[in-house]
């Protein structure tokens, strides 16, 4: 049954006007336009168009989504906001006096979200801006994930994405790049970013009657956010449902709604619509992260969770994911003083987080200390001086894991590489070494602390697949053969998470060589050291051979051919290398008498 929504407001006519009074008496970097009611614009206190030296940021639309649009007002982001009615484009001559107010010589780039009153209100706006001598450029935004293409005349709607575009464009204005620099920043980030909504609820426009379209038990799947219905009413499911739902929609290869695939970096944003709890949308991040790293082998660099573009008190959450590299990240990082834009989030995500263990009680007796064994037997010492080399080879390889990178990819393979393998050579005074499996699992725990983007989550995914297959061997040491059965089981769980399988130039072109003669040599009967250094051998060279290979994965599948063809994969040039220096200091330690 339909009813009047309770609603803390005076006259329903005043909300706007009302809402930007109270903003600017909080917020002291901001001011607005004496054009009340027609004109309702928010603007930088510290900006005048008659002196501001950069290219401003302007963007709007109609109310009802704050913090959208006024609340990303503020140095390095928006430089002002044009605030239409509820869920109404704001008129021609409000934009008009917004652009006036703060564009100076350097011009402006108005942020539209691609509905058709913004377009052609801001259209005819810039149009007129330009015929007074100001310049003017137009990035549109249409990041809806929701509706399958066909999408008509009207095309994608504009959504929470937007959000991160204005960040982009506001850094890139604030870092001082020219008009057609800050558009070209700000059209490509609107061309990374997909968004989708799920609404548990239908908001209530001030004064007005609450619709009844929902009934109880129900959620609609891609809503805009203007009230206006979804694509599909579906009975309400649990959270990792959704999530898993939004997310295939987003990524959906069928669709190529965004250009992302197994290998990328991206950024997430989970968006409140009004009326969710940050418990909720906590929750909703918190299934997200893992369901992109595990089931569409992403690196999560960004998260960003709460309320940026609402839909006044509608119950739900949107979900954007945006493909970053490291221009958008350092954008996204940049200071800024706008007021609702999460300042505590910048940063590398970790690639994966686990709760801190609980302390151990005092009196808890175990039958060997915490941490490094007082004297290591001869596995602790063989285990001990295979690390120490292939994290060292790690080490020496920095430089040409960068260039190579530099070539195929976004030229930080070895510098994320060498911090793993810093980390685990300082860690290691603490690795229990006479026992391998938790010396593995512990090595795991040192690579996720520190290795940000794929390569880290596909180590730590390899530790812990070898982790658990050592952990299911009854013997109390370690056999060759069980290596070879953990490599292998490695080997599988980074090809199930990650994607990617032979001959795909990655750094499985490496171990699935080695693993292939360890088990070879291994039941031809050689000794274990023989049959290690044999299969290292194996894994050089299936590293090389990636010159040769077409990028079928990760960032090098953009790369052409003929630059590929000259330069081996960082991966698996990384994974030869320190599996290679593994083998030697085995060799070498069982040469040397005790």
């Amino acid at each position: 049954m339909a009813f009047h929504g309770k609603k803390l407001i005076n006259d329903p006519n005043d909300v706007v006007t009302e809402f930007i009074e109270g903003l600017v008496e909080t917020y002291p970097g901001l001011q607005y336009l004496d054009g009340f009611p027609q004109v309702k614009v928010v603007l930088r206190a510290d900006v005048s168009g008659r002196t501001y030296d950069k290219v401003a940021i302007i963007s709007g639309g109609g109310s009802g989504h704050e913090p959208a649009h006024a609340g990303f007002v503020g140095d390095g982001m928006l430089t002002a906001a044009i605030c239409g009615d509820v869920f109404a484009s704001p008129q021609v001559d409000s934009i008009l006096a917004g652009i006036r107010a703060v564009t100076g010589p350097s011009g402006c780039l108005l942020i539209v979200k691609n509905y058709t009153g913004d377009r052609l209100n801001f259209g005819v706006a810039a149009e007129q801006a330009k015929s007074e001598g100001y310049k003017v450029e137009t990035v549109i935004v249409g990041d809806d994930c929701a509706l399958p293409p066909p999408r008509g005349i009207a095309g994608r709607r504009g959504l929470a994405g937007t959000i991160l575009v204005h960040k982009i464009a506001g850094a890139a204005a604030a870092a001082g790049l020219s008009l057609a620099d800050v558009a070209a920043e700000a059209r490509r980030a609107s061309e990374l970013v997909g968004t989708m909504g799920v609404a548990l609820s239908v908001c209530t426009l001030p004064g007005q009657v609450t619709p009844d379209r929902l009934g109880p038990g129900k959620m609609e799947l891609g809503l805009g956010i203007h009230g206006e219905p979804g694509a599909a009413v579906a009975d309400l499911q649990p959270v990792d449902v959704i999530v898993s739902h939004v997310l295939k929609q987003i990524l959906s290869p069928e669709t190529n709604y965004v250009p992302i695939t197994r290998g990328c970096r991206v950024v997430l944003m989970v968006n409140g619509l009004g009326a969710t709890p940050g418990m909720e949308l906590m929750i909703a991040s918190g299934k997200a992260v893992p369901k992109l790293q595990l089931e569409h082998g992403l690196a999560v660099d960004r998260v960003y969770t709460g309320s940026f573009m609402t839909s006044l008190d509608m119950a739900g959450f949107s979900i954007s994911v945006m493909k970053a590299d490291q221009t958008i990240l350092q954008r996204l990082d940049a200071a800024t003083k706008a007021p609702y834009w999460p300042v505590g989030v910048d940063g590398n995500h970790p690639p994966a987080k686990i709760p801190v263990p609980l302390p151990p009680s005092r009196s808890m007796n175990s039958d060997e200390p915490l941490g490094r064994p007082e004297q290591l037997n001869e596995q602790g010492q063989i285990l001990e001086v295979a690390i120490e080399a292939a994290a060292n080879a790690i080490k020496k390889l920095k430089d040409n894991l960068n260039e190579w990178d530099g070539k195929v990819g976004d030229g930080d393979c070895g510098s994320t590489m060498y911090r793993g393998a810093t980390t685990v050579l300082e860690d290691m005074k603490n690795y229990p070494l006479n026992d391998a499996t938790e010396t593995v699992n512990e090595i795991g725990s040192s690579i996720r602390r520190v290795m940000g983007g794929t390569s880290g989550i596909l180590y730590v995914i390899f530790c812990k697949a070898a982790y658990a297959q050592l952990k299911s061997s009854t013997q109390s040491v370690v056999t060759s053969k069980n290596w070879a059965e953990a490599l292998e089981a490695s080997i599988a769980a980074v090809s199930k998470y990650g994607g990617a399988s032979a001959g795909y130039r990655t750094m499985l072109d490496a171990l699935i060589p080695a693993s292939t003669v360890l088990q070879e040599r291994l039941k031809a009967g050689d000794d274990p050291v023989t049959a290690f250094l044999l299969s290292s051998e194996a894994a050089l060279d299936g590293a090389e051979s990636t010159k040769n290979m077409e990028a079928q994965a990760g960032r090098s599948s953009y790369i052409s051919g003929d630059i590929l063809a000259s330069v081996p994969d960082p991966g698996a040039m990384a994974a030869a290398s320190w599996y290679r220096a593994a083998a030697l200091a085995v060799k070498h330690k069982n040469q040397t008498p005790p």
